[in-house]
């Protein structure tokens, strides 16, 4: 079973230094990955967030990134 997916961005992340990053990989997520945001005060102040929370917990990489999280998924 394929647990890892391929993505690519069409206009990409433009980092701090200007590089852009395109393609990624997300992987499926856990019941645990679904259950973590709703404790998160950002959900709980406005539950729109949920979306951003979930995507920086399972995408595992974007472009050449070291690290992924809600913030850049933002």
């Amino acid at each position: 079973m394929q647990t890892e997916f391929a993505f690519e961005l069409p206009r990409g992340y433009v980092d701090g230094g200007g590089q852009v990053h395109r393609e990624g990989v997300m992987r499926l997520s856990t019941a645990r990955d679904e259950l973590v945001p709703l404790r998160d005060d950002r959900v709980r102040e406005n539950p729109a967030s949920l979306s951003v929370v979930l995507l920086g917990r399972v995408v595992v990489r974007l472009g050449t990134l070291p690290e992924v999280h809600a913030g850049v998924i933002e």
